[in-house]
């Protein structure tokens, strides 16, 4: 029962999408209806500028921590095993935006650092240096799952959090799908600030 509540409030947790709600609220314009049309931290910055953007990361972020605080204060860690990816399939398939979010990135490097902190190192440092380089968002997340899942496979205390961590690594790349694909046709657009393009 408490691994089940932990699931159910991760997955609840995740499903409150910061990106649609701040661009409902402040913007007032859903932002999966343009840009990418997905609903997240890079959308919110391709269509409203930078401050949107980390906003946006922040409030993931701190759902993502909550609900794997919670899982672990209700089941160990078990229960934050379980929580982290709940919360992710939550912020990916939101119940309360018919089943449309975003790409479960910001969740995943929150899973990551709860893993152990060399992990969520290695996904930042690995996604910068893939970005500075290609100007792709796309590229720099999928690269920042590696580097996040050799920190965690070198210093994550127990099975469980390499297991989680995993399982992150595999519903972003999953849902990178798109991406991946035009990646390797050479038709991934360049990331650009929506205040870069107005200049």
């Amino acid at each position: 029962m408490k691994l089940f509540l932990s699931a159910l409030i991760a997955y609840v947790l995740g499903s409150l999408n910061f990106s649609i709600i701040l661009s409902k609220t402040v913007f007032r314009q859903d932002v999966r209806e343009g840009g990418s049309g997905n609903a997240g931290a890079t959308n919110m910055a391709r269509r409203f500028g930078k401050l949107a953007g980390v906003l946006t990361l922040l409030g993931d972020m701190l759902k993502a921590t909550a609900a794997l605080y919670l899982g672990y204060m209700l089941a160990g860690e078990p229960g934050m095993a379980i929580a982290g990816p709940c919360c992710q399939l939550g912020h990916c398939f939101p119940a309360f935006y018919r089943f449309k979010g975003g790409k479960g990135v910001s969740v995943g490097l929150t899973i990551a650092f709860a893993a152990c902190w060399q992990g969520g190192v290695g996904a930042l440092l690995a996604f910068a240096v893939a970005v500075a380089i290609s100007k792709k968002v796309s590229l720099g997340s999928l690269i920042g799952c590696v580097g996040a899942l050799i920190g965690v496979f070198l210093y994550a205390p127990n099975s469980l959090r390499i297991w989680m961590t995993a399982v992150a690594v595999v519903i972003i790349f999953i849902r990178h799908s798109a991406n991946i694909r035009r990646l390797a046709e050479g038709k991934e657009s360049d990331f650009h600030f929506a205040d870069e393009k107005k200049k």
